[in-house]
């Protein structure tokens, strides 16, 4: 399979594009100014044809892995489609190389937590079509080969959490304990990675009202929640979601701290939020302004801008626009790059876009 040549997006061109036109437009040129601070560009598109929604990712002997995750692979959900659940794990050995399938997983599965840890990918939790799962596993490519090791497993079963390292410390804060719950769970828990054999911490969730799909973030010792969903009753017991703009900070010396608002909400954006130039960065994510949008094959998207939490002054800020529309898919740390692989451009539709960006020469942020 041929590799694919990396193309440079920079926001401001490429949104001043779709607005012109209203339908996708090819890269700018690198040459072409950018209107906003952050630069991405584009790797080669994931192997499934229909994209990937919330799959594990995460990097082991220098590979980008990419594990399960969810799609419509026959029609979309307004049109009676069924959501399937895949096992595949694909991994891409250098940046300008192309994907190719590693194994598998076992078991079909998606909406977990996973991190990168000594050479492996540790995958937590997460959902098939059925249940959702307590399961934890390192996934590690050793001489191109594939291997699997059980984890301690979760105290509970639970999906669609957020989740963040903070040191040797993995904190996973809210989800759902089944496919058909009715409300999120109040849940705070933490693995010393260093120290597996030690189990899990069942903390307290202090005031920190339950949601799910929420964004983490970590800094040194402190882990940060943002946004997200909670459910509320809505018509005729079903229940309905309730999009947060809330934002905290735990510190294990100083419990939960309550923080200044999102300027809107980011529920399912790319997550951990990464940590740079001071600030965190909340990539696009739901919002919630759209909501039930008819004809649902017409919405327009997730919201195409990012937006800056900066700890040292409590402040939010624009960070400029991005040249994606993206929700519920997590974000790598690989070498010298952040990649977003795959997730949700709006209800029902998966993407097969992988985007990157430098953590070296980028512009000053706002």
């Amino acid at each position: 399979m041929k590799a694919f040549q990396t193309t440079t997006w920079l926001a401001g061109a490429v949104l001043a594009g779709l607005a012109a036109c209203g339908a996708p437009q090819p890269p700018a040129p690198e040459e072409s100014p950018a209107a906003g601070p952050l630069a991405f560009e584009r790797l080669a598109p994931l192997a499934p044809p229909h994209g990937l929604a919330a799959p594990f990712a995460g990097v082991s002997d220098g590979a980008l892995l990419v594990a399960g995750g969810a799609n419509f692979p026959d029609r979309p959900p307004w049109q009676g489609g069924t959501k399937v659940w895949h096992d595949a794990v694909f991994a891409l050995r250098a940046p300008h190389a192309a994907w190719e399938q590693a194994g598998r997983l076992p078991r079909p599965l998606a909406y977990g937590a996973s991190v990168s840890w000594n050479n492996a990918v540790l995958c937590f939790g997460g959902s098939d079509a059925r249940r959702h799962y307590a399961d934890a596993f390192a996934l590690s490519l050793e001489h191109g080969v594939l291997r699997t090791r059980a984890l301690p497993p979760l105290p509970a079963p639970c999906a669609n959490m957020a989740w963040a390292m903070a040191g040797s410390t993995l904190y996973l804060a809210g989800g759902l304990a089944a496919p058909e719950a009715t409300n999120c769970l109040p849940l705070f828990w933490s693995l010393d990675l260093a120290r597996p054999g030690r189990g899990w911490n069942i903390l307290d969730p202090g005031p920190v009202p339950p949601r799910m799909l929420a964004v983490a973030g970590a800094r040194d010792a402190e882990f940060f929640l943002f946004s997200g969903v909670a459910l509320v009753p809505g018509p005729e017991g079903r229940p309905r979601r309730e999009y947060l703009r809330d934002a905290w900070r735990y510190s294990p010396a100083g419990g939960w701290t309550r923080l200044p608002d999102l300027p809107r909400a980011a529920a399912a954006a790319p997550s951990p939020a990464p940590f740079h130039q001071g600030r965190f960065l909340i990539f696009s994510g739901d919002d919630g302004a759209r909501l039930g949008f008819e004809p649902p094959e017409a919405h327009p998207g997730f919201p195409r801008d990012a937006l800056a939490y900066l700890p040292a002054t409590g402040q939010w800020r624009a960070a400029g626009p991005v040249p994606f529309s993206l929700a519920t898919v997590p974000v790598v740390s690989w070498g010298e790059r952040l990649v977003i692989p795959g997730g949700e451009t709006r209800p029902g539709i998966r993407s097969t876009e992988v985007w990157t960006f430098s953590t070296r020469n980028q512009q000053s942020l706002p």
